[in-house]
């Protein structure tokens, strides 16, 4: 399985001034919500909320709002196709993250053809430093991964359990990689095992920063 590119060697000075550049234009930036629930609300922007919970900090280079282009492959298509996404990490200070992923789908020159797969989910890390994941998919599929973190800025997950609905395709496992690369940008590269055939590569992207 590819895995997403190292980030460049640079100083730690350089790291962090061109961290405050990106952030000049997502600083300010949050999840729209009403102010009238009764509840926490989300935050995606770690300078705004509530305080990340103690449990989470594994996850805190995650939080945020994320969009970027990827590329697909499916066992039933004979060439690649192209996506635009939107992934978002949130919290409410609990010992969770609240995870979101919007797709549109793209035609050969990069236009928009329309709406695309969606997926909803909770990462749970653990006393043990395992991370628990729980996904739904609008496409019928539910799934729950087991992971870990591999370093400061990567973390990698398999699915333990698959179920689907009937009228689902027909998915049997799933390895994620994600990581933050040069520039401070969110990679991912996922492997799928679908329509009966062995783990193979299926969805990567590259998403830059837009809110926190």
């Amino acid at each position: 399985m590819s895995t997403p590119d190292e980030p460049g060697t640079r100083s730690g000075d350089e790291a962090v001034r061109r961290a405050d550049e990106r952030a000049a234009s997502t600083r300010d930036r949050n999840i729209p919500e009403f102010d009238d629930l009764p509840s926490t609300p989300d935050t995606a922007n770690l300078r705004l909320g509530p305080n990340l919970n103690d449990a989470c900090l594994s996850l805190l280079p995650l939080v945020g709002v994320w969009r970027g282009d990827g590329v697909a492959e499916h066992p039933s298509l004979d060439e690649p196709y192209q996506y635009r996404q939107q992934v978002t990490f949130a919290h409410d200070g609990r010992p969770f993250l609240y995870y979101e992923a919007r797709s549109w789908l793209l035609d050969q020159d990069g236009e928009l053809i329309g709406p695309g797969a969606r997926e909803v989910g909770w990462w749970r890390p653990q006393p043990d430093d395992t991370i628990e994941l729980l996904l739904t998919h609008s496409g019928g599929v539910a799934e729950i991964f087991y992971g870990r973190q591999r370093n400061q800025t990567s973390w990698e997950l398999t699915t333990d359990t698959v179920v689907r609905t009937a009228s689902a395709e027909e998915v049997s496992s799933a390895h994620r990689l994600y990581g933050i690369v040069e520039d401070g940008d969110l990679a991912y590269v996922e492997e799928r095992s679908l329509a009966g055939q062995p783990p193979q590569p299926h969805i990567s992207a590259r998403l830059r920063r837009v809110v926190g």
